[in-house]
């Protein structure tokens, strides 16, 4: 559940027009593009920047930043060493943390990131970071920045744990689409992936491109009386009414159809689709997960023992009780250790989980 800031009435409607700007676009630079003017305004911020974190790329960081040129940014992994935010905010995901709690402005002027964004332009008075865990090996971090020196309030950082979810479900989303950023991209996508079941929907209920293996599934998921005339089956119909009705906040979590059926569960993610004009459409894309799968070994060298022992009985579709009974431990403790191992592997819920281990499971 997203805790809202305290906010006036026309902060509460700038940040729902922030937040559906940084939803519409499926390229994670026209996203943030799209998010960056109402964000900025009600974070009171002058510039802001996203730093994507990968252990296995050299150089790990790459920073993405929607208007204002900031120089020191292309220049960072000269003053990685110096960046007094990256220990508090490694060791606290989720958690925006502002320079004013790390150290007084007299010590921050002195720093060496301060005084070579003087030298480069524009001058860096106040930073306020959060880093957002995406999945394993691969995090972001999103910092803003003052150019006078005025601090960041408490407000100011409630509002950016406020958005943090929503930004952290769009950089997943982009890096799933990619090639499906516009309509026109899919029929490509189609052919470049030869076993994708997708089916496209302009709502309340207009089919407008199904593949081949999207026809094979919803035969096998559905009966005949389970269809709207159109052809669409009715229970993913009506989820992606009630999606579209949602406000940003209410949308998350609520973006999966999900049904156990036999030894596999039937998975269907909606996502938006950009429109430059037009209606816009939704891509549904559909899944077979088997209800066991292994734990991928990118997944173990993130937990410690035990939680790969909670882990591997999520993946074999254990409740909690069974995890506790199986591993002579208490029904609180396993919920303890599967709120850790969802922070440490960036996932959502238990269905995200088999998804990811899913997709890190199938071979290259």
């Amino acid at each position: 559940m997203v805790r809202l800031p305290n906010l006036t009435a026309a902060e509460y409607s700038l940040r729902e027009e922030a937040l559906l700007a940084l939803h519409a676009p499926l390229t994670l630079a026209e996203a943030l593009e799209a998010f960056r003017p109402r964000f900025l305004q009600l974070a009171q911020a002058d510039a802001m920047g996203l730093c994507l974190m990968e252990k296995t790329r050299s150089p790990g960081n790459e920073w993405l930043v929607p208007g204002q040129r900031l120089l020191i940014l292309e220049r960072y992994n000269e003053v990685i060493e110096h960046d007094m935010f990256r220990k508090p905010i490694f060791d606290r995901p989720n958690w925006v943390v502002r320079d004013s709690q790390l150290m007084s402005h007299e010590e921050f002027k002195g720093s060496l990131i301060h005084q070579l964004s003087i030298e480069l332009g524009p001058p860096l008075e106040h930073i306020m970071a959060v880093r957002l865990i995406l999945r394993p090996g691969f995090d972001a971090a999103l910092a803003l920045y003052r150019h006078r020196p005025r601090p960041f309030s408490d407000q100011n950082a409630d509002v950016v744990a406020s958005v943090t979810e929503h930004l952290t479900q769009v950089i997943r989303k982009c890096g799933v689409t990619q090639g499906l950023a516009t309509y026109a991209n899919i029929l490509e996508e189609l052919y470049r992936r030869p076993n994708a079941a997708i089916l496209v929907v302009e709502p309340p209920h207009r089919e407008v491109l199904r593949s081949p293996n999207a026809a094979v599934l919803l035969e096998r998921w559905f009966a005949p009386s389970d269809l709207h005339s159109s052809g669409i089956p009715i229970p993913l119909q009506e989820q992606l009414e009630s999606l579209v009705r949602m406000p940003p906040d209410a949308r998350l979590g609520k973006d999966s159809w999900v049904r156990s059926h036999g030894n596999c569960s039937r998975v269907v993610r909606f996502i938006q689709l950009r429109a430059p004009e037009g209606p816009r459409k939704w891509a549904l894309l559909m899944n077979e997960l088997p209800h066991s799968i292994p734990l991928p070994e990118q997944m173990k060298c993130e937990l410690t023992s035990t939680e790969v022992v909670v882990a591997m009985g999520m993946l074999s579709k254990w409740n909690d009780q069974q995890i506790a009974d199986e591993m002579g431990i208490s029904r609180h403790t396993v919920k303890s250790h599967v709120k850790h191992i969802f922070a440490k592997l960036g996932v959502d819920d238990r269905l995200d989980l088999l998804y990811q281990a899913a997709r890190l499971n199938m071979p290259v």
